[in-house]
């Protein structure tokens, strides 16, 4: 994507690349993986389904972003599906974390929806607006008040994580949600308006594999299955789309037609693009995370800039095309 543009002005970087963690005894127990409802991770669903996921792999399923969260902070999963800021989140709070893997790169799915008569960004004057009270929420809230050209105080915030969305707005409880997908669609059915989304704010929003190094050394086996098994589903949905897609809708509940939309509005980096991520030469990632977490001391999300020390990390990705 050419959005280089955004983190143009940071020069250079620490070193990010961490060492591959040496392999010890297989696993007593299987590697748990927090995951929630998102396009981006419908891979591990399709692997799962297709048996492309070992039993040394489990999905520990939660409803909302905040649920992979606090299974990652508690040590109930071993590894979580995030988005890069939680993953700092996470990492200030003490759990040692290293992205494993790039599942997407948010260009459109993460959005603000509005009703009718909130015409414009300056509209939100006065209104309420529900979104989840978490990294992700808190920095979409920041770029959209600062493009709408609001105070913080101009908006009225509920609590309102996406699996809630859909009620409070049949029963009139928000004017506006910042939600993604599959949420989204099924507001868009009912009337709601696109107001602002990922495209506005480039090369900002990843979602990730994060791994507990602390746990590292005895599921290196099973982290690399995982990966593995994301590839080849990955591979699934690009030459068998229609497939994949009908797989994925039935699952969501959400038509063909919406889960394409949803697709449409992520872009989902190959291995290449994930070894240059991961491998350090493709600076988008590392710079992102500079500019995430600068951003998040301004906006009091972190008490001091993570120092991005073995944050990326490319030892379980595959040597050969999955």
């Amino acid at each position: 994507m050419n959005r280089r543009h955004f983190l143009a002005r940071f020069g250079s970087l620490p070193a990010l690349t961490a060492v591959p963690w040496l392999a010890a005894c297989g696993p007593a127990r299987p590697l748990a993986v927090g995951i929630h409802p998102w396009v981006g991770y419908e891979t591990l669903y399709l692997a799962r389904e297709f048996g492309w996921l070992p039993a040394s792999v489990e999905l520990a399923e939660g409803k909302t972003l905040g649920d992979s969260q606090s299974a990652l902070k508690a040590g109930k999963v071993d590894a979580a599906c995030l988005t890069l800021d939680e993953v700092l989140v996470a990492r200030a709070a003490g759990v040692p974390l290293a992205v494993a893997l790039v599942f997407d790169v948010s260009a459109g799915a993460d959005v603000v929806l509005a009703r009718s008569n909130v015409r414009s960004l300056a509209d939100l004057a006065g209104k309420r607006l529900g979104l989840e009270l978490n990294a992700l929420g808190a920095l979409m809230l920041s770029r959209l008040l600062a493009a709408a050209g609001l105070p913080a105080t101009a908006v009225t915030l509920l609590d309102l994580p996406p699996d809630r969305q859909l009620e409070a707005w049949r029963q009139g409880e928000v004017d506006a949600v910042v939600t993604y997908e599959p949420t989204a669609a099924l507001l868009l059915r009912e009337g709601a308006r696109r107001l602002f989304d990922s495209r506005q704010i480039p090369d900002t929003i990843f979602d990730v594999l994060a791994l507990r190094t602390d746990r590292a050394r005895d599921q290196n086996a099973a982290v690399e299955s995982l990966v593995a098994g994301h590839f080849r589903a990955l591979g699934h949905l690009q030459t068998n789309r229609q497939d994949a897609i009908y797989r994925i809708a039935a699952r969501q509940k959400i038509t063909p037609e919406e889960v394409q939309l949803s697709l449409a509005g992520v872009v989902l980096p190959s291995l290449d693009a994930n070894r240059g991520y991961l491998g350090g030469q493709d600076l988008r990632l590392p710079r992102a995370a500079k500019t995430l977490s600068a951003l998040m001391v301004e906006r009091r999300l972190l008490s001091r800039e993570d120092d991005l020390a073995g944050l990326l990390s490319s030892a379980w990705l595959p040597r050969d095309v999955v």
